[in-house]
């Protein structure tokens, strides 16, 4: 099973664990939230905000900018190259609608580019394209918004088995069935609801004790 955890320039920060910020499932801004979040041992900020105008979440990755400096973390913009730039973040991950992933790299250099992905035609394609990882799910069933039918984790093996680059499992993966993705090769997992739900810290501190960063 391809696993190139200590090779890409990727992986070396991660522990294992991204947080995607979502406010609806607690009620904080996304700069609160992550707070919490990297106290408890995040190293890992996928910004992300649909609602809020290009401005707005302009102001806010700057707050997160300096949030996650302050932690040593990293962070990665949301859909947006041209505020990943901006605000120096660390990367920028794109959506299979959002600019073509060659353009992005015009724009942020060589920052970090993330493509969600939901084939395995989708995956090889991100990887030629130079992708510095992928993202691949819904693994299972998300509620955190409409990505379709759950792949499952004879997908993600396939996938996995199938490029290079690190491959970012997502999509309803709780501390419970963590498990189950990492055996099927994911080299991390993007979470939302499964930390933000409930209690923070005590979220977090489940997934590094099973990850054994705890």
């Amino acid at each position: 099973m391809k696993r190139n955890r200590s090779l890409n320039r990727v992986l070396p920060f991660l522990g294992g664990l991204c947080l995607v910020t979502d406010r609806k499932f607690c009620g904080l801004s996304c700069e609160e939230l992550s707070r919490i979040a990297l106290e408890a041992g995040v190293r890992w900020i996928q910004y992300r905000e649909k609602e809020k105008t290009r401005r707005e979440i302009y102001y806010e990755a700057r707050k997160l900018r300096s949030l996650t400096s302050e932690y040593g973390a990293t962070l990665v913009v949301n859909d947006h190259a041209d505020i990943a730039l901006a605000v120096d973040a660390d990367g920028v991950h794109l959506g299979q609608d959002d600019l073509p992933l060659k353009e992005a790299r015009r724009i942020v250099g060589r920052r970090l580019i993330g493509i969600s992905t939901h084939t395995l035609t989708q995956a090889k394609e991100a990887e030629q394209d130079g992708a510095d990882y992928i993202g691949f799910g819904p693994v299972f069933f998300t509620a955190t918004k409409d990505a379709g039918e759950p792949r499952g984790v004879e997908m993600l093996s396939l996938i996995r088995e199938s490029v290079e680059i690190p491959v970012v499992a997502i999509g309803g993966i709780s501390a419970e069935t963590f498990s189950l993705v990492w055996e099927a090769g994911a080299d991390a997992v993007a979470v939302a609801s499964a930390v933000l739900r409930g209690n923070i810290s005590e979220n977090v501190r489940l997934f590094m004790r099973v990850l054994g960063n705890e």
